[in-house]
């Protein structure tokens, strides 16, 4: 449960993240100058605008009609006419530098990050005085609050000051420091050649949004002021508590105009964060944290054999054969997940909630066509629904925007997204007007992909008040857009024109495109929303009529078709890919997260989908590398599902820019290269796939448990039907297993094991099927417990 270093952090994919979902930190634990790095959440470029291209409308024709032409590189130049504006960028709030001086000489020096209780701790020996630091984030009280101790009297001596690498302004009055700053009007991404990459506005006109950063110390020693600096003298101990806020008040809010103060906002933090003490303090933090992080246990077989070995070694020696190190990366994950995703906050962007760049890659925004959607995969899993309601709230908000860019650019109801967002709820297809490239750009289908998350959300909780009054009103003005968006073609298919496959070329008549028709994930995207929001009718008894013309559509969408080589093709014609092992397998969309192809209802296409994932192989940046492992998992195939694993546990290069080689930081961040958080996320969604799944209606405990781990137990891990699973095995074999009824739905159980059931030592009355499946009706609140018949 402990991330542990027995040297300082030198570059910041080694330093150790902190995070209450509202601010984030990254801390170096250096000893003589110490670096704490620190992030807000609405801390964001820009202001609300209308990003649309308003002649998109006029150009779709001519681009439809180059695309039925077979004139594809060319309708892929005519498809960048169609493009908005970029999204604007997550920023860095600021640095907390604390020097200690004549620290340089020191020893047993101990750094970690303790999951268990979300605390990051630092320790050394000075001439004989053992100093501490311990640093934790509340989302209760929304401070990041740091303990600094001397076990000698007087010993305990330091600076501290602040600084951002926005425009800004410091003032150090008594025993506080106070940052106040401006966002610029614009950032453009780091792909982006520009002379201007950062353009502030007038500071008395701007739109932009201000910014407020505040240092409170409390000591029992002498604290001074120095110009900008604090100094703490001859104490024993020193608290110093932190926070932050912006004018921000909401994604079509003007922050200049909205009236809110960042100052009155801080004042009322501090009002109430300094009447209690340490141990208060971290007593309520402890207490929200652990009500969520231990929901939820998993334990591997020899996971300790490497525990006293520090974190980074382990990365570099063993990789996937530390055992503890795959338990650890789990764990890890869930920390992560509540670090940087409360309720009543921003969902985790590319970063989470950390970031250290004015122009981070990808502006650290909101990825929609598989990142931003890959942060959540795990969220239900983890039992952590309070996690997943800030993408949920975020979704709701894209939908409201979405449907001016539904309307502007494809004269299209209900509602859109592509492949690019960020707080302001952006949904244009982004390219500056005709600068960037429809091969990411021009995809229509982001708002489509998210509302599975609606809908997941619903199979896991099984709430029709949720379903009713939030997600399918969302659901159904997806599947409005996609009735309106899709076309009938000269074999009385529907699909859709222009289509991409995310980020992927392909190649036709030695030429490089990437616009088509009925690209295979537009397809299966448009199967899934149809599919369910008919199911949400159904379950709701509404909107007959609609949904008799949804089914009709959906009857007759372009069908999945097999390439050359046996292969699930990516797009409607049976084109050469730029590239085979492409990190995206857009097309596989349907095995996983969908579950439309399955061994069981669609067993030729499914072979089909498993020979383009083999032809994919196994290399790819770290989301990708996951993916796939989720993607083999489905296909019970636990030797390739661990081969991923194995690959995704190399050590990163720490200086890496772009590139394709994945694998783990030293702090055990998800490289892309560079840092990604959805690789953290997607997994832990992977392991638990490897143990469990729900997607076919079923239960069905270790359908793909790799050789590698043949003794374990994971507990509190939710599915769908609103049940919670536990289950135990030795020798790759189960030996027990349990499931808490939430909601008091029949329960459905794959019965490959020949399995008892019993409640309270009552045997449980079963039904068998022909498929092997096992049924029985469930009581709320009442657990079930399985074991293999003898």
């Amino acid at each position: 449960m402990k991330l542990m270093y027995n040297r300082p952090a030198e570059k910041w994919t080694e330093a150790l993240p902190i995070g209450n979902g509202k601010l984030g930190a990254m801390v170096f634990g250096q000893v003589t100058e110490e670096l704490i790095q620190c992030n807000e959440e609405t801390l964001w470029s820009g202001y609300p605008k209308d990003n649309t291209n308003h002649a998109a409308l006029d150009i779709l024709p001519e681009v439809r009609k180059k695309i039925e032409e077979h004139e594809y590189s060319n309708a892929s130049d005519e498809a960048k006419n169609m493009l908005g504006a970029y999204t604007q960028a997550y920023l860095p709030l600021c640095d907390i530098m604390l020097r200690f001086p004549r620290h340089e000489s020191y020893s047993d020096f101990k750094r970690e990050l303790d999951l268990n209780n979300a605390v990051a701790k630092t320790s050394y020996n000075v001439e004989g005085v053992h100093y501490t630091r311990s640093l934790f984030a509340s989302y209760p009280d929304n401070i990041i609050a740091m303990r600094l101790t001397a076990d000698q009297p007087a010993s305990l001596n330091f600076s501290i000051n602040m600084s951002s690498k926005l425009k800004h302004h410091i003032q150090a009055e008594k025993n506080e420091l106070l940052l106040k700053g401006q966002c610029p009007e614009h950032v453009d991404p780091i792909y982006y050649d520009t002379k201007n990459p950062v353009i502030y506005g007038d500071p008395e006109t701007t739109n932009a949004m201000s910014f407020e950063a505040r240092v409170h110390i409390l000591s029992d020693g002498r604290v001074t002021t120095s110009g900008q600096t604090l100094h703490v003298e001859e104490a024993v101990s020193a608290i110093i508590l932190f926070t932050a806020a912006t004018n921000y008040s909401g994604f079509d809010s003007m922050p200049g105009s909205c009236g809110k103060e960042p100052s009155e906002v801080i004042d009322n933090v501090f009002d109430h964060a300094i009447l209690k003490s340490y141990p208060e303090l971290f007593h309520r933090h402890k207490e929200d944290y652990q009500l969520l992080f231990h929901r939820v246990t998993f334990d591997l077989e020899g996971a300790k054999k490497y525990e006293n070995i520090p974190t980074d070694e382990r990365i570099q020696r063993y990789g996937a054969q530390d055992k503890g190190l795959i338990e650890l990366l789990f764990h890890y994950a869930r920390y992560l997940m509540i670090a940087s995703s409360r309720e009543g906050t921003q969902p985790a962007t590319l970063q989470g909630i950390w970031n250290k760049d004015i122009r981070a890659p990808w502006s650290s925004n909101y990825t929609l066509n598989i990142n931003a959607e890959m942060n959540y995969w795990a969220s239900e899993l983890f039992n952590l629904p309070e996690c997943h309601l800030s993408f949920l709230n975020y979704i709701e908000d894209l939908a409201a925007s979405g449907k001016h860019t539904a309307a502007v650019h494809y004269a299209c109801r209900g509602w859109t997204a592509h492949h690019n967002s960020d707080i302001w709820r952006h949904t244009a297809p982004v390219g500056d007007y005709g600068h960037g490239k429809p091969v990411w750009a021009l995809w229509p289908m982001g708002g489509v992909w998210l509302t599975r998350h609606l809908w997941e959300h619903y199979l896991y909780t099984m709430d029709e008040t949720y379903l009713k009054n939030r997600a399918y009103p969302i659901l159904k003005q997806a599947a409005l857009f996609c009735l309106d968006w899709v076309i009938e073609n000269k074999n009385g298919f529907y699909i859709t024109s222009p289509s991409t496959s995310p980020e992927h070329h392909f190649i036709v008549n030695g030429y490089k495109a990437s616009v088509t028709n009925a690209a295979t994930m537009d397809m299966a995207l448009i199967w899934d929303v149809f599919t369910n929001t008919m199911s949400a009718q159904h379950i709701l008894g509404i909107d007959y009529e609609l949904q008799k013309e949804i089914e009709s559509i959906r009857a007759n969408l372009y069908p999945y078709q097999v390439g050359s080589y046996g292969e699930l093709q990516e797009w409607d014609q049976d084109f050469m890919e730029e590239e085979p092992e492409h990190r995206h397998v857009s097309h596989l969309y349907g095995v996983y997260p969908g579950e439309q192809l399955t061994e069981t209802l669609t067993p030729e296409l499914f072979e089909s989908a498993r020979a383009s994932l083999e032809r994919r192989g196994y290399g790819g940046t770290g989301w990708s590398l996951v993916w796939k492992l989720c993607l083999w998992a489905r296909f019970q195939e636990e030797d390739h599902a661990f081969r991923l694993i194995d690959h995704l546990f190399h050590p990163a290069d720490n200086d890496a820019e772009v590139d394709e080689k994945g694998g783990l930081y030293n702090n055990l961040f998800g490289a892309h290269p560079p840092f990604q958080i959805d690789g953290n996320f997607g997994y832990a969604a992977g392991i638990i796939e490897l143990l469990i799944q729900s997607h076919q209606n079923y239960i069905h405990f270790l359908p793909s448990l790799p050789g590698q781990l043949p003794e374990g137990q994971i507990t509190g891990v939710r599915v769908r039907g609103g049940f919670e699973v536990s289950i135990k095995w030795n020798n790759h074999e189960m030996i027990e297993a349990s499931l808490l009824s939430n909601h008091g739905s029949r329960c459905y159980v794959y019965n490959n094991k020949e399995l008892k059931v019993t409640s309270e030592q009552q045997k449980v009355s079963t039904t068998s099927h022909n498929d092997g499946i096992l049924a029985f009706n469930t009581d709320i609140g009442k657990t079930y417990y399985f074991k293999p018949k003898e």
